[in-house]
């Protein structure tokens, strides 16, 4: 895979360039708030994706760029010893919608709606026909469902590897729960215990391993 992706790695930056064009292109991501966010091009096989970017990532201009994206990136230190700026570099970020999708009435931020989450469906899809990743990590509940495909209480998912098949790619999943500030899931048991499960089997997993180093990776 590092061989495949290293051969081709010009030609799938530019694919992705492209797709990002059309991400940006689509304003607010046909009706969402805030303006499209995008990460890097990135030539990688681990395809980590969110569920949309937050109040202040159009600001910076990158995914994850405030609170939950401190914490998502802490784990990463923690079972790779790489920080923020390598970890953007060998995954490449997605997410179920391209904008923010404004507050929810009652207070945080709001859910896409199916709607929306089905009219930004069509960018994850190019983008995995040309990354072909061999890890997928959902973060959080609506990302998991979008890519298992059903519904599942986090305390089933998170902890394991998952095989599954999205947008025609077969892949492992190894999900995690949002790292979002107002989230005290992953803080308290089970979710505590079943977070370092995770990001165990994420360090020993061979497509980290590859991106991080081995040694590196198996550190959590």
């Amino acid at each position: 895979m590092a061989r495949r992706l290293s051969s081709r790695s010009g030609e799938i930056t530019a694919a992705l360039e492209a797709i990002h064009r059309d991400i940006l292109d689509s304003g607010t991501c046909l009706g969402l708030v805030g303006p499209a966010v995008v990460g890097l091009p990135i030539p990688s096989s681990i395809y980590l994706m969110g569920q949309a970017p937050g109040p202040h990532e159009a600001q910076f201009g990158r995914p994850f760029a405030w609170t939950a994206g401190k914490t998502l990136f802490r784990w990463f230190a923690e079972m790779t010893g790489a920080g923020e700026d390598e970890v953007r570099s060998k995954v490449y970020i997605g997410a179920v919608v391209r904008s923010f999708p404004g507050k929810a009435k009652a207070g945080g931020d709001r859910l896409p709606s199916p709607a929306e989450i089905a009219a930004c469906r069509g960018f994850i899809e190019r983008e995995i026909e040309v990354l072909r990743p061999r890890l997928v990590i959902p973060v959080g509940r609506l990302a998991i469902r979008e890519v298992l495909g059903r519904e599942e209480p986090l305390a089933e998912v998170v902890g394991k590897t998952v095989r599954a098949s999205f947008h025609g790619y077969e892949t492992d999943v190894v999900c995690l729960p949002h790292p979002s500030g107002a989230s005290t899931w992953f803080k308290v048991e089970p979710g505590k215990s079943l977070l370092a499960k995770a990001l165990r089997l994420l360090a020993g997993h061979p497509e980290i391993c590859r991106a991080f180093g081995e040694k590196r990776a198996r550190r959590a």
